[in-house]
Order: C-alpha cells, then sequence, then structure tokens
C-alpha cells in the first residue's frame, strides 16, 4: 500500500502578502507616485534656490533613470527624448561642479528638467506598479554599469 508523505512542502512567497496586496491595490498607487514626484521636484527645487548637493542630483538622475525606463517600457520616443535632454542637464551641473565647486543650474536646464518631470508625472500616472518596479530595477542596472566605467575609466588613468 502507497503511503503518502505527512510533509507539505510550502512554497514560499515571492514576496509578502500585505505587500502583494498593496501591489493589486489601486490606494496605493497616488501615494507612492507621488512620493517620487515629490522627492524629484524637492531636489530640482533645492537647485533653485542655490542648495544644490551631491545627493539632490543623486536623486534627481535616479528619477529621470526610471523615467527614461519608463519611456522604453511604453515605446515614447517622444518623452525620451526630454527625458534624454534632463540627462544631460545634470551631467553639466555635475561637470560644472568639478570646474568651479558650485552647485548651479542655468535657465536653460531649469526649463528642460521641469519639462522632463512634467513627463515623468503623466507617466507614473498611467504607470503600473510592475512596470515602475521594472523600470526601477532597470535603471539600478544602468546605475551600476555606469559606475563600474566609471570605475574602470579611473584604473586605466
Amino acid at each position: 500500500m502507497a503511503s503518502k508523505s505527512r510533509t507539505h512542502k510550502h512554497a514560499t512567497p515571492a514576496m509578502p502578502p500585505s505587500l502583494r496586496a498593496l501591489t493589486f491595490s489601486g490606494a496605493a498607487h497616488k501615494p507612492l507616485t507621488q512620493a517620487m514626484l515629490l522627492q524629484a521636484y524637492a531636489s530640482l527645487d533645492g537647485f533653485r534656490r542655490g542648495y544644490g548637493s551631491h545627493e539632490l542630483l543623486e536623486n534627481l538622475s535616479r528619477q529621470l533613470l526610471v523615467a527614461e525606463e519608463l519611456c522604453h517600457l511604453r515605446n515614447d520616443a517622444h518623452g525620451w527624448t526630454d527625458i534624454e535632454a534632463a540627462r544631460a542637464a545634470t551631467a553639466q551641473i555635475a561637470t560644472a561642479v568639478k570646474i568651479s565647486g558650485a552647485w548651479l543650474m542655468n535657465d536653460f536646464a531649469y526649463a528642460q528638467l521641469c519639462n522632463a518631470l512634467g513627463i515623468f508625472d503623466s507617466q507614473l500616472s498611467v504607470a503600473s506598479f510592475g512596470d515602475i518596479a521594472k523600470a526601477e530595477a532597470r535603471g539600478a542596472r544602468a546605475l551600476m554599469r555606469e559606475e563600474q566605467g566609471a570605475v574602470v575609466s579611473i584604473a586605466a588613468v
């Protein structure tokens, strides 16, 4: 007579039930996306008021990377060009601080960043949690590649 195994293997869920519930809840979408936008706009405002810093630039760059990846996920070429222009503006700020030591942003860079954050706002209003998570993961991988490339170029010098 065949005996049945009395031990049950329980599959561990990929995420806790409370987080899984939030993922499928529309109520959690708006606070999450508004927090992302608030971080980006607060960073931009810090620069505009003359309180720029490495941390603010890093935060702004990270949010722009998420916006860029959302463009890739949705095949939005128009938004992508505006996001790229804003990313170039953040690169110019980083270059300028190395030269002058001041965290400054000109009016043109400010306008480009405002435009990009407007696009980011539109993207977040229609993006699913899954799309946002994918974009953040892809953005994090891109940052890691950029940092590895910087380390390699420094080591080559």
